[in-house]
C-alpha cells in the first residue's frame, strides 16, 4: 500500500512539474508580490498565495552565513548548514531523504556569503509532513561526530580538486587580493587550514548564536492561506530558541590605490584572467545605474561593449563579461576572460581601454535605451515560478526594497540618465585602480604589466 502511494505521489509530481514548465507562473503586476506578517516568535513571513496549482514553495534566509562566523574559523558556517540534512535528535539523514522522497517533494539547506538559506517544495496536501520535515532539520540537528568527519572529509577532497581548476585558482586570487580578512576574500585555502582543527562544540556555538526564530525570513508561495500557513509555523516552530549572538561588522576590505597584477604560473593553454576592484551593496541607491551602466560595458552579453571589442572585432575570447556582484555589504567589480597565453597583454588593454571609455564619454541613446528595455522586459521572468517568486520575497525583505517593488522598478530604471551612468562609472571604475589576476603559462603570456 505504502508502495502503490509513493507511486502515485510520484506521477502527480512529475504531472505537476509538466503543468510548471507548459504554464508558468505570471505574478500580478497591479498589485503588491505578497503580504508581510511579523510572528510572535520573531520570524518575519512573506506570503503570496496562488491556488491554481496545488503545490507550496519554501524559501528561508537565516543570518547564518560567512559574515557571522569568527574570523579564525573560515567554513564554520557553511558545514553547519551543510550539516543540518545530515541527520537530527529524531531522524537519521537517511531518513529525513525517505520521508521527503516519499511525498515526491524536494528540502535542502545550504550556506551562503550573507545567509545561510533552507528551501521546501510541496504538494498541497502534503504541506503539514513537509513542515514538520523543515522544523526538525532546523531545530533539531545532531551533529554527529561520523556525519561531522564525513562532511569534512568530503570538504577537504573538493578543496583539493579545484585547486586544478585555473578559473577557480584565479577566481580566489582576486577575492583575497580585493577583499583581504574580510569574509568575502575566504579562499579554500583558509578553510583547509582550519576543517581539520574544527571541534563539534564550534558548531554547536555557532548554531546556538546564529540559528533561532528572530533571526529568520521565511517566504511562502503557493496554495495555501494566511490562517493556515500562520498556525503551521507557529505549531511547528513554536519552540525553536532564539539566537543568541547578532552578526558583528567586519572587517573592511584593503584599499587599491593602484593596479596591481598577480602572476600564478599554470601550464594552459588559455589564460584566465579575472581583473576588478570593490563594487556596490544591493541597498546602494547607485545601484540601478550601474545595474545598466555594467550592461553596457561587459553585462549584456553579445550587445556589450567588451564582447564587440574582444570577441567580435579581435577575436580574442569565445566570451568575456564583467558584472557587480552586489550583496549585504559591497561586493566586487570584475571582468572574467579566457584567451590565448599570447593575446593575454591585449585583452587586458583593450578592457582597461573599454572601462576608460565608459567613465570618460557619454553612452549612446541607443545603448541606454536597449539597456533599460532588456532589464524591464526580462523582470517579468524573475517573477515566472514558485521558485523564484520565493527568492525575490526574501530579497525585498532583506534590502528593505518593499512589496511594491515589482511595480516600482520599471519606473526607477527609466529614471536612470546618461549623466547618472557616466556618474556612476567615474565613481566605481578606476583602471588605474585595480586587481588584475591572471593564471596562465606565464613564459607564453609575456605579462607587460
Amino acid at each position: 500500500m505504502r508502495n502503490k502511494e509513493r507511486i502515485i505521489n510520484q506521477v502527480i509530481r512529475l504531472v505537476t512539474a509538466i503543468t510548471l514548465v507548459a504554464v508558468p507562473i505570471i505574478a500580478k503586476a497591479d498589485g503588491p508580490l505578497g503580504k508581510r506578517i511579523p510572528l510572535k516568535n520573531g520570524m518575519i513571513l512573506l506570503l503570496s498565495e496562488k491556488h491554481d496549482i496545488p503545490m507550496v514553495t519554501v524559501n528561508m534566509a537565516l543570518k547564518a552565513g560567512n559574515t557571522a562566523e569568527p574570523q579564525d574559523k573560515p567554513g564554520l558556517a557553511s558545514l553547519t548548514a551543510s550539516l543540518l540534512m545530515q541527520g537530527t535528535t529524531k531522524r537519521t539523514a537517511s531518513r529525513i531523504n525517505r520521508e521527503i522522497d516519499f511525498i515526491g517533494g524536494s528540502l535542502s539547506v545550504s550556506g551562503g556569503d550573507d545567509f545561510a538559506s533552507a528551501s521546501l517544495r510541496v504538494l498541497k496536501k502534503d504541506v503539514k509532513t513537509g513542515m514538520d520535515l523543515l522544523s526538525d532539520v532546523l531545530m533539531n540537528p545532531a551533529f554527529d561526530q561520523r556525519e561531522i568527519d564525513r562532511t569534512v572529509k568530503e570538504a577537504l577532497a573538493e578543496i583539493q580538486r579545484q585547486k586544478e581548476e585555473p578559473e577557480t585558482v584565479a577566481s580566489e586570487a582576486f577575492a583575497k587580493a580585493v577583499f583581504g580578512k574580510h569574509p568575502y576574500g575566504i579562499t579554500s585555502d583558509d578553510v583547509a587550514a582550519y576543517l581539520p582543527k574544527l571541534a563539534r562544540q564550534d558548531l554547536l556555538d555557532f548554531y546556538r548564536q546564529h540559528y533561532g526564530p528572530n533571526n529568520t525570513i521565511i517566504a511562502v508561495v503557493g496554495d495555501v492561506k494566511e490562517k493556515e500557513i500562520i498556525a503551521l509555523l507557529n505549531g511547528y516552530f513554536k519552540d525553536w530558541k532564539r539566537a543568541e549572538q547578532p552578526v558583528q561588522p567586519s572587517p573592511a576590505p584593503p584599499k587599491v590605490d593602484r593596479t596591481t597584477v598577480l602572476k600564478l604560473e599554470k601550464n594552459i593553454t588559455q589564460a584566465n584572467i579575472v581583473m576588478g576592484r570593490i563594487g556596490i551593496s544591493r541597498q546602494d541607491p547607485d545601484y540601478y545605474a550601474v545595474s545598466i551602466m555594467n550592461y553596457i560595458l561587459g553585462g549584456g552579453g553579445f550587445t556589450s561593449r567588451l564582447m564587440d571589442n574582444i570577441r567580435d572585432n579581435r577575436g580574442l575570447a569565445y566570451d568575456v563579461h564583467s558584472m557587480f556582484s552586489a550583496r549585504k555589504e559591497p561586493g566586487a567589480f570584475s571582468v572574467r576572460i579566457q584567451t590565448k597565453n599570447e593575446s593575454a597583454n591585449e585583452v587586458i588593454s583593450e578592457t582597461l581601454k573599454e572601462i576608460g571609455r565608459i567613465r570618460s564619454e557619454p553612452v549612446s541613446d541607443k545603448e541606454l535605451a536597449d539597456a533599460k528595455a532588456y532589464l524591464t522586459g526580462s523582470f517579468a521572468l524573475r517573477m515566472d515560478t514558485s521558485a523564484k517568486i520565493a527568492g525575490i520575497l526574501t530579497s525585498i525583505e532583506i534590502y528593505n526594497l518593499g512589496l511594491d517593488y515589482p511595480q516600482k522598478y520599471p519606473a526607477i530604471i527609466q529614471a536612470v540618465t546618461r549623466e547618472d551612468l557616466l556618474r556612476v562609472a567615474k565613481k566605481y571604475l578606476d583602471p588605474d585602480r585595480m586587481v588584475i589576476v591572471v593564471v596562465a603559462n606565464q613564459e607564453k603570456a609575456k605579462l607587460k604589466r
